[in-house]
């Protein structure tokens, strides 16, 4: 292995001296590895080890009307919880990963218990946990969730914690950012300007069919494991424990990026990132 690739975690000694600190660099690389290559669907066949397939092309039309319904409601919800943080002062303590990993293994289980059928009642009770959890990570890397901007970044994690399907050359992360980038600034912009908001401004429909549409395949894994008929109680809480782990990860990868684009510049991070990750691929490709 090259030391190129050894160094990966350490700026390298070409950077000009505007680029990260050493510190900030291992941030970003830690970053860059939750973004890129969180899953999912491989966590869900970590925790439920050979007891559900996700990899079938075919899903059931019923899981797919489900899904699709659970979706609409549940980001209902999250939009509704994030429009209703604005102006609240910023929470004095530490993000509780653990409290609502907790909170989704009940609800988790309920759901499990019942079946598909409670879908659309467990999901917006789970994905408002998980905002709540991601809201946390936000304001534990600086962000002020008065700032609609802020909360609707939070929002955007449900888009961002779908499965990576970027070319070898392009980052899915930013990839998915540019797609929603000029909705959540108008969505921002839209709020700061009429004060308090309905979730049902166009604007925001507008920013919610655009989260959906990842977020749904994400929910689809979800539902197409809890189909599986020998998925109990225990499994289902332990599906929603996956489910709220993968997307903390994926908030605590977007909140560092945003943390040190506020550091450094979005251009300098963009272009650290973008080497950061492409070594990473070199070294997931030479081990293979």
């Amino acid at each position: 292995m090259s030391a190129t690739y050894v160094a990966q975690d350490a700026p390298p000694a070409e950077l000009p001296e505007t680029a990260l600190s050493q510190e900030d660099w291992a941030a970003l690389s830690t970053a860059v590895r939750r973004l890129e290559r969180s899953s999912l669907a491989m966590r869900l066949a970590h925790v439920l080890d050979r007891q559900v397939k996700l990899a079938s092309s075919i899903v059931p039309p019923s899981i797919s009307a489900n899904v699709s319904r659970a979706v609409s409601l549940a980001l209902r919800a999250a939009m509704k919880a994030a429009i209703r943080s604005l102006g609240q002062p910023a929470a004095g303590h530490s993000p509780s990963p653990m409290a609502h990993r907790a909170m989704a293994i009940a609800s988790g289980a309920a759901g499990g218990a019942l079946g598909l059928a409670t879908l659309p009642i467990e999901l917006p009770i789970s994905t408002t946990l998980m905002l709540r959890s991601i809201a946390d990570v936000a304001r534990s890397e600086g962000e002020d969730l008065a700032d609609p901007e802020a909360a609707l970044a939070c929002l955007e994690v449900f888009a961002l914690g779908g499965e990576p399907q970027a070319a070898p050359w392009e980052s899915g992360y930013f990839a998915v950012r540019a797609l929603l980038a000029k909705t959540v600034s108008e969505a921002a912009r839209y709020i700061l300007n009429r004060g308090v908001v309905e979730e049902g401004a166009p604007i925001l429909v507008r920013l919610g069919s655009l989260i959906a549409s990842r977020f749904g395949a994400v929910v689809t894994q979800k539902a197409l494991a809890q189909a599986v008929p020998v998925v109990g109680a225990v499994s289902g809480g332990a599906i929603n424990y996956a489910f709220m782990e993968h997307f903390q990860t994926v908030a605590q990868g977007h909140f560092t990026v945003r943390r040190l684009e506020r550091v450094y510049g979005p251009q300098v991070v963009r272009k650290a990132y973008e080497q950061i990750r492409l070594a990473q691929a070199g070294e997931r490709a030479r081990a293979v």
